[in-house]
């Protein structure tokens, strides 16, 4: 009697081992994926900022001299502190963790760009950025 007492509690550990280990791998796997989730996200809404500042900047080279319009870029991507600058014709784009980068090409500008408020202007057919 006693045999079978230690057999259903061996069997039991063995049931709770295995039950352990697969919600243990279930879990890995969702937390594998909102990772995923969270870098892809992070990536899309870096492209977002540098392709907004590259489109004000081809709005304004575009328009007529007298030109000049305030925007917005976030302080944050996500969770993520940023550096954003404009320089020798890229406007190049790079979060604190340095897990997202990217440039993208624009005309030679004057000025430099600010996280947050920007105002961008057309004078004599010179873009200037936050002059």
């Amino acid at each position: 009697m006693e045999y079978k007492k230690a057999q259903v509690g061996v069997e039991f550990m063995i049931i709770m081992g295995a039950l352990l280990l697969f919600v243990s791998i279930f879990l890995l796997i969702i937390q594998g994926n909102t990772e995923d989730k969270r870098y892809q996200r992070e990536d899309i809404l870096t492209k977002e900022v540098a392709l907004t500042v590259q489109n004000e900047i081809n709005l304004a080279l575009k328009s007529g001299d007298g030109y000049i319009r305030e925007f917005k870029i976030p302080e944050k991507i996500g969770e993520l502190e940023y550096e954003i600058s404009v320089d020798s014709g890229v406007v190049y784009i790079r979060t604190d963790d340095g897990r997202h980068a990217l440039t993208l090409p624009v005309i030679e500008i004057n000025g430099s760009i600010n996280v947050t408020n920007n105002v961008i202007e057309k004078i004599n057919g010179v873009v200037y950025l936050n002059r």
